[in-house]
């Protein structure tokens, strides 16, 4: 509820990662690793605003922002097949109208 992005191991409670204040204070309501990257996930936050996290590129801050303006998002996930190797990885958006939007993923965030 706060923005705060943790990264947990199975075998322990306390984190790995920890990144604070990550959507700058904005609830994150969906997080999502990439079907086709292991390295890439994806969070949602309140305000419609999507990061995309690399921890290969950058384990600090996320390595894009994208915010979508048109109306709000309330939730997404994303689709891929990760057993190909095609790097195609989309992220499904639904709004609060209804509607579902897709959208698809850079290479350089998909490929394995």
């Amino acid at each position: 509820s706060d923005g705060s992005i943790r990264l947990h191991q199975m075998s322990s409670e306390f984190p790995l990662m920890q990144w604070n204040d990550s959507t700058k204070g904005q609830p994150v309501i969906a997080l999502q690793w990439a079907l086709t990257r292991p390295a890439v996930f994806f969070a949602l936050d309140a305000s419609s605003n999507i990061y995309i996290w690399d921890l290969l590129e950058n384990d600090l801050l996320p390595v894009a922002k994208q915010t979508i303006p048109s109306e709000k998002v309330v939730t997404m996930t994303l689709l891929g097949e990760p057993e190909k190797a095609n790097g195609l990885l989309g992220i499904v958006l639904a709004k609060e109208s209804g509607e579902i939007d897709i959208q698809y993923v850079k290479k350089k965030w998909a490929l394995p």
